[in-house]
């Protein structure tokens, strides 16, 4: 076992032969022979993690089952953003006497938000060890019904108390999908896929929570309680979605592999071209384990019983995530940014329905800038993820180190915390065309937004691999807390000493965060090395 101080004395070259987890030949070099008689290197870019022969292992399933698995989870993703985001166009509303009896100041109307998004990362403290004991499909189905209930609460409230209550809970069954669906995603794909698999998570993730702002406000139009009751109805229908097409993707590769015998199996792989373009071709059949296994049906597919002892182990565990550099990078990145648009989408619909704005049941178009970002920013990451991935594992003879993804969120860090800065000022000196500063910073921070879980999750799944699900409840409550507080706070914030001074220091914090990925790309693989120790020697899923 090598410790820090170990880790920073080896030299360059050592630590360049070290392959601590996050570290993969991801491409195998050999000789082609062209048409024109030259011999040239071709790059195979290897299946990480190695397959077994069951056909029930997800990495085995046909891409039109992981497509529709995945599709289920986003879903999940974005109606839980979707719920929780639906009322904050609603609090000028709620502030008037319209529906409470006694008019609730906008500082405590904030609760509404908060608690939510609290719970929202802190309920997985509680479903993240009970997916890693029971399964992920019968804890997301759990959760799921639990925000559908919730919801029909929230849509029969008649006191600001019980609202309250309502959010909180919707808040416990939106929670899940934070933690889960990365992991189920991460789960499915191989390495060199992951990228943009996340980034499809990411879109999802992003739109629920603009969409939800964007289109309370004409929800409005037809009635207050109605938002409730479309997030009902949301609920329910991915309930039936996941039950249909989320097949459980907690499997033992590692038992499955041991209890086979001898055979080949043909596997799929992707090839850089002379030109170094990818291409998809099968390669030579790999030796692997085969024996007899039963055809994964669909009916197989909604089967649910998996069983893992050790459930009070698994909270040890999830503390000893905290451990990990690579948990507190992604925590800081992803907390700053979605505290900053949380603090947006509540303090946004109050500005515009006040002088020079006056925007009433319109104040939801606040959230069209949000929604110009995440498309800039899904486009941009779908774009350059996975493919600056291979780019960095050929040039380096093969070898892709989990480090090499984190460039890329540099210049959406950047623009995030511009766009900050800007939301905040334009907010400080409103003027009849204020709002379109307003938009263009919220557009920026969310452009950012879509980045940084795509890298930052799949830094964590390669690092991590053994433990992610236990990363992803560390960056999701330490998240929580961080939307919690300025949102919390914001209010009064906001109202003593107007939104320069706070957006300047979330803004400032997120710089600061930001800067802190230079240490990842000059020691991180030497961080990986230190704390490699740590994780287990098995990886269970």
């Amino acid at each position: 076992m090598t410790s820090f101080r170990e880790a920073f004395a080896l030299s360059k070259e050592q630590v360049a032969a070290e392959t601590p987890p996050g570290t993969v030949d991801l491409l195998e070099y050999h000789l082609e022979r062209t048409r024109s008689g030259r011999n040239v290197d071709e790059a195979s870019i290897q299946l990480i993690p190695r397959p077994s022969a069951d056909p029930a292992d997800p990495l085995n399933w046909p891409m039109w089952r992981k497509i529709a698995c995945t599709i289920a989870v986003c879903v999940y993703s974005f109606v839980s953003n979707y719920t929780s985001s639906s009322i904050a166009s609603a609090l000028p509303y709620l502030a008037s006497p319209a529906l409470f009896r006694t008019p609730v100041p906008f500082n405590k109307l904030t609760q509404l938000v908060a608690t939510n998004v609290l719970f929202l990362g802190a309920s997985n403290l509680v479903w993240v060890p009970m997916a890693n004991t029971f399964g992920r499909r019968p804890v997301v189905l759990i959760a799921l019904l639990v925000l559908t209930l919730s919801c029909v609460w929230a849509g029969l409230a008649t006191s600001f108390t019980s609202l309250l209550g309502a959010r909180t809970i919707m808040g416990v069954g939106a929670g899940a999908a934070d933690a889960l669906c990365p992991d189920v995603i991460g789960e499915m794909f191989f390495v060199h896929q992951r990228g943009r698999a996340i980034a499809f998570y990411t879109v999802f993730l992003s739109l629920g929570s603009i969409l939800g702002g964007l289109c309370t406000g004409y929800t409005l139009n037809i009635g207050y309680v109605w938002i409730h009751w479309i997030n009902t109805i949301l609920s329910a229908i991915c309930f039936v979605g996941c039950f249909v097409f989320q097949p459980e993707t907690l499997f033992n590769r590692a038992k499955a592999m041991e209890t086979n015998r001898p055979g080949t199996s043909d596997l799929a792989s992707s090839s850089f071209s002379e030109s170094g373009k990818v291409q998809t071709v099968h390669v030579d059949q790999l030796e692997m384990e085969e024996t007899s296994y039963a055809p994964y049906t669909f009916t197989r597919s909604l089967k649910m019983g998996v069983y893992r002892s050790g459930v009070l182990h698994r909270y040890v565990v999830l503390l000893g995530t905290l451990r990990l550099p690579g948990v507190w990078l992604v925590c800081l990145w992803y907390s700053g940014l979605v505290g900053g648009i949380v603090t947006i989408a509540t303090v946004g619909p109050i500005l515009l329905a006040s002088p020079p704005y006056l925007w009433g049941n319109d104040v939801g178009l606040i959230n069209v800038g949000g929604l110009v970002g995440t498309v800039l920013g899904a486009i941009y990451t779908a774009v350059v993820a996975d493919w600056w991935f291979k780019r960095s594992a050929k040039a380096t003879n093969g070898k892709a180190e989990a480090e090499s993804r984190l460039p890329l969120v540099i210049p959406s860090l950047f623009i995030a915390t511009t766009g900050m800065w800007t939301f905040g000022f334009c907010a400080a000196h409103p003027s009849p065309k204020g709002y379109i500063g307003l938009e263009v910073g919220y557009g920026m921070v969310c452009f950012g937004l879509m980045m940084v879980p795509s890298i930052g999750f799949n830094y964590l799944l390669d690092s991590y691999n053994a433990v992610s699900g236990d990363c992803f409840v560390a960056v999701t409550t330490l998240r929580a807390i961080v939307s919690f507080s300025w949102t919390f706070f914001v209010g009064t914030w906001v109202t003593e000493a107007g939104p320069a001074l706070p957006f300047g220091i979330f803004g400032m914090l997120l710089g600061v965060f930001t800067l802190l990925v230079v240490p990842f790309l000059l020691y991180g693989k030497r961080m990986r090395i230190a704390t490699a120790k740590w994780l287990p020697a098995e990886i269970e899923h």
